[in-house]
């Protein structure tokens, strides 16, 4: 079990060390995601940054997903059923509300462009990870050299998908009991905005 996010990235750092010092870039998957990708980036000496994205709902039940849109990509569901005019609205809608809260976490600065990079995402843990699928295609999208998922715990499930669909697949511990990422730490506190905020701005590689 994992003390806290810190701890748990600690650990995964031990499995990423043939990444120090390469021409590349972490991305942190927020909330949860920064604390461990913080000691990350710092051991490794990458730039530390987040990516953000968020599903687009059907029109007539939003909780259901048809796509996902990042400030720089979007996916659509082959079989979305809505109509060009609805995901158009809400992909700029759902830009305005990413764009808001990419200036809350990062200020001004600019996002590091990915083209021939190495990315390193990390999240505290895979639950299902159906919406990491969904930010590893946009990724792709922007042609990165190297797409490496890393996390602390994922389910099975969750770990195949992924390892399917990712470059490389680097887990600490996939347990062969799994109900949600919680379960495996001692201190699973919910992450502030603050503490987001002060972890990513003091890191200049």
């Amino acid at each position: 079990m994992f003390q806290d996010r810190i701890d748990a990235g600690l650990a995964l750092s031990r499995y990423l060390q043939h990444y120090k010092n390469v021409d590349g870039v972490t991305l942190a998957i927020p909330r949860g995601g920064v604390p461990v990708a913080f000691p990350v980036a710092r051991l490794l000496h990458l730039p530390l940054q987040i990516i953000l994205s968020k599903k687009i709902g059907h029109p007539l039940h939003k909780e259901f997903a048809i796509g996902a849109v990042s400030l720089t990509g979007q996916i659509i569901a082959p079989n979305a059923f809505a109509t060009e005019e609805y995901i158009q609205q809400e992909t700029v809608h759902i830009r305005e509300q990413l764009k808001a809260c990419y200036a809350q976490y990062m200020g001004n600065k600019k996002p590091v462009p990915l083209k021939d990079k190495i990315v390193i995402i990390i999240d505290d843990g895979i639950a299902t990870g159906y919406t990491l699928l969904s930010t590893i295609e946009m990724i792709r999208n922007e042609a990165p050299k190297k797409i490496v998922v890393a996390v602390p715990v994922a389910s099975k499930q969750a770990a195949v998908k992924i390892s399917e669909v990712a470059d490389e697949f680097i887990c600490v511990w996939i347990p062969s009991r799994f109900h949600s990422v919680g379960e495996f730490y001692e201190d699973f506190m919910q992450v502030s905005d603050e503490e987001v905020v002060q972890m990513l701005n003091p890191l200049d590689p």
